[in-house]
């Protein structure tokens, strides 16, 4: 699956304009390089999102195409705030 299609489907980032945005501005890292929003998310890839001033660090537990919004948060876990 796309990052930015993850970034969304995972609500990490509400939208995927936005996800996309954020990607090719250099604010989004997979294993500590800076990746392009076409990047394949594979389990066990730990993304980096620069959010204003926060710093986000989350690892990819599961890759779905569709998740329901209560099950999203399965999709990852937060590693750092």
């Amino acid at each position: 699956m796309r990052l930015d299609k993850y970034l969304k489907v995972s609500r990490l980032i509400k939208r995927r304009t936005v996800a996309n945005e954020a990607c090719d501005a250099g604010r989004v890292c997979v294993n500590g390089k800076v990746a392009r929003a076409s990047y394949d998310v594979k389990v066990g890839d730990v993304l980096t999102v620069l959010l204003g001033e926060r710093t986000l660090k989350a690892q990819v537990l599961v890759v779905e195409e569709t998740v329901r919004k209560e099950a999203a948060s399965d999709m990852y876990r937060i590693l750092e705030e």
